[in-house]
């Protein structure tokens, strides 16, 4: 499905990483890519890919999140975890890309690339090729803890881009949720990795680098990656250079 528009910028995705232990927990990671789903409760044509995204999220390598957006809510449901900022993003990537419109299901590889969310051959040859071709997670960011604070370390650029914006992106547990009206009415979902606030922690300019957070802010939410993302000249949101998940104790 696709809608047309403009929307205000809205703020830039980030990254995350993987904790567990008592004390002082530590990991390096550098996943195979990252997937952004645009989709949407009320869209007729997200259910596969909803269905297929649930598969990429309990992917170990793989950083999956779902952006759920609000333009469909006209069509008579208004999808309960939908965001005006998760639809400002994608049409920041709308602009990135030099498209015309947005659509759902959208699966956004890297920020690089965008491909039909519900094509599990599009998206997972977009996350081969992006890797071949050395457009895959090149910076590896480590993740660290203490009882009160998160520590995220990331690495140095080597070649290509250097300047980033280092971006905690918070989502929910899962849910299944039962859609009472519109196109979708009668069906019962589960929706992984739905993005309900995007932080930002800072910038990254090429060099090895800290960050830190508060505990408190990542045990309550239900779950949070990290996006170490460049911006172009407009603010639009560029390719994806590294990316983690933070997972509570």
């Amino acid at each position: 499905m696709a809608f047309q528009g403009s929307l205000r910028l809205a703020a830039l995705a980030l990254a995350l990483s993987a904790l567990a232990g008592n004390g002082l927990a530590e990991e390096t990671d550098k996943p195979l890519g990252v997937v952004e789903l645009f989709t949407s409760q009320g869209c007729n044509s997200c259910p596969p890919a909803d269905a297929f995204f649930a598969e990429l999220a309990a992917k170990e390598n793989i950083i999956a999140l779902a952006y759920h957006v609000d333009y469909w809510d006209y069509l008579g449901w208004q999808d309960t975890l939908s965001r005006k900022e998760n639809t400002e993003r994608q049409y920041d990537y709308m602009r990135a890309f030099g498209s015309r419109s947005v659509y759902t299901p959208q699966a956004v590889i890297n920020g690089r690339s965008h491909v039909n969310g519900a094509s599990r051959k599009e998206v997972d040859g977009t996350l081969a090729r992006l890797q071949k071709t050395g457009e895959g997670m090149r910076v590896g960011i480590k993740v660290s803890r203490t009882s009160d604070r998160v520590m995220i370390d990331t690495g140095d650029a080597g070649s290509g881009p250097t300047d980033a914006h280092v971006v905690i992106v918070y989502f929910n547990a899962p849910q299944t949720i039962k859609i009472g009206e519109g196109e979708n009415s009668g069906r019962s979902m589960t929706y992984w990795n739905a993005v309900s606030g995007i932080q930002t922690a800072g910038m990254w300019h090429g060099k090895a680098q800290r960050y830190e957070l508060p505990m408190t802010e990542i045990s309550k939410k239900g779950g949070c990656a990290v996006l170490l993302q460049s911006v172009g000249k407009d603010g639009t949101p560029g390719p994806i250079l590294g990316a983690a998940f933070i997972r509570k104790p």
